[in-house]
């Protein structure tokens, strides 16, 4: 699943970074990543009070606070796509990740 939605991202990125003649070094993954942390950390102090509102409502915060969210998740998917990581595996092995029993019936 994970591997599937890094390719969806890719194909996005690929498209924004050609229209805008944007090179994307082994460094830009990272840069970016680190960039898009930035904006996610913006609307969240704007959406608790920690920055300015700018005129914008409490619903424009949240949502801009999930954008900045799903920003981030696709440059994080970019970044392990670029560097061929299994996330799907690490995830299970960092976080000790144990397969579900379904109930027999």
């Amino acid at each position: 699943m994970l591997r599937r939605l890094a390719d969806q991202f890719e194909i996005s990125s690929s498209v924004h970074v050609a229209a805008n003649n944007i090179e994307r070094d082994a460094d830009w993954f990272l840069l970016k990543l680190q960039e898009e942390m930035g904006e996610l950390t913006q609307a969240w102090n704007r959406l608790t009070g920690r920055g300015r509102a700018k005129g914008r409502s409490l619903e424009d915060m949240q949502r801009d606070l999930a954008d900045e969210t799903a920003d981030v998740l696709g440059h994080l998917l970019l970044f392990a796509r670029h560097n061929d990581l299994d996330l799907a595996a690490a995830i299970e092995r960092k976080w000790l990740f144990r397969p579900v029993e379904v109930p027999k019936s």
